[in-house]
């Protein structure tokens, strides 16, 4: 019903920047909130921020002042601006939607993920 597409991954060195994009499509009737969530290996998934349907955000601790999450309702899209990134950034990055469907079905629904290296 809802589809989630991650995209802007890649390699970047220590101090560079990546702007990563969740853009949804599908039956949906609206989209609540969603999240970026990332999960490195041997590690749990982690939620990293998230925007609300009203426009509030949240982030980690670990990357207050660095990451910022915007969206553009037109596009349907998400970003999650990062900046600052450090090797403890490396991880497959996760859109997350809080998401009602064209039949009215409220549920969580994720992306395939996206993989961001933070290496020299």
């Amino acid at each position: 019903q809802v589809q989630l597409v991650e995209s802007g991954g890649g390699l970047v060195q220590p101090g560079g920047s990546l702007r990563l994009s969740c853009a949804a499509s599908g039956s949906i009737f609206s989209i609540y909130a969603i999240g970026w969530y990332r999960q490195a290996p041997g590690k749990q998934r982690e939620l990293v921020a998230a925007i609300t349907m009203g426009g509030s955000t949240n982030y980690a601790d670990s990357v207050k002042g660095r990451f910022t999450i915007s969206r553009d309702n037109a596009k349907r899209t998400v970003y999650l601006q990062m900046n600052s990134l450090t090797p403890e950034d490396t991880a497959v990055y996760y859109c997350n939607a809080d998401a009602r469907s064209s039949s009215l079905k409220r549920s969580d629904y994720w992306g395939q993920g996206t993989q961001v290296t933070v290496s020299s």
